[in-house]
């Protein structure tokens, strides 16, 4: 029994030193150059039904910029940290379609992780998930006008990984699923923030869809009072 005790408080022991050791990565990422012009979505404009959720006519947000350049929609994450997804017990991450749009549009879970998907609308909508990596599974699920909560779950790392409703073509979102939780979306002023990495050296890269799909990378050193990525994402 005395064995088993110190054996628990040796465990114990461990995970308080690796949390005291933890820091938030943070950073912004920039773009630099200027976006393409967001393109109109005139199928949604004039369709019946979903045309009368918008006043104006809506756009494509492909590259959403701050005034400071700040790049919005943008995954940044660990690479090398694999098979350390809290997925399972993770907070379930929700994709929502209003106004017939995907809102967010851009998404990062975890391997296992729950994917709720609401429909807001009172129309007809089809939840059409498209992956590129073996392991993951294709679903194309039926969802009624303000219909019940639909759940989706992906095993297999993959990034921009679409979804479509094929009712409404222009409707399309990408979720980047992960393998650990050392990941983060940035927000409209183009930030981040990933909490609690565990002290050490690391190689990060930043994931924009359209400008910069393969990722642009750079080493950094976490202690425990955090580290600094900034990126500069091009134009191409």
């Amino acid at each position: 029994m005395k064995m088993k005790t110190v054996l628990a408080l040796a465990v114990g022991l461990t995970a308080t030193l690796q949390v005291a050791t933890a820091g938030d990565l943070t950073g912004t990422v920039t773009l630099k150059g200027t976006p393409p012009a967001e393109k109109e979505i005139t199928p949604l404009k004039d369709d019946a039904t979903c045309g009368k959720f918008h006043a104006a006519m809506p756009k494509t947000q492909f590259f959403v910029v701050a005034a400071n350049g700040g790049l919005a929609d943008t995954v940044v994450m660990l690479k090398g940290i694999s098979g350390k997804s809290t997925g399972a017990s993770a907070a379930p991450v929700v994709l929502d379609q209003k106004s017939c749009v995907y809102v967010p549009q851009i998404v990062a879970v975890q391997t296992g992780q729950t994917i709720t998907v609401k429909n807001s609308d009172p129309v007809l909508h089809n939840v059409h998930s498209i992956p590129a990596v073996a392991g993951n599974e294709e679903k194309n699920l039926a969802q009624m006008p303000n219909g019940a909560d639909l759940t989706l779950k992906f095993d297999k790392a993959e990034n921009f990984l679409k979804f479509k409703c094929d009712v409404h073509p222009w409707m399309f979102a990408w979720v980047t699923v992960v393998d650990h939780p050392y990941f983060a979306v940035t927000d409209k002023e183009g930030k981040f923030t990933i909490k609690d990495v565990p002290a050490g050296k690391y190689t990060v890269t930043a994931l924009h869809r359209k400008a910069a799909p393969l990722g642009v990378e750079q080493e950094v050193e976490v202690k425990a009072d955090g580290a600094k990525a900034d990126f500069t994402v091009e134009v191409k």
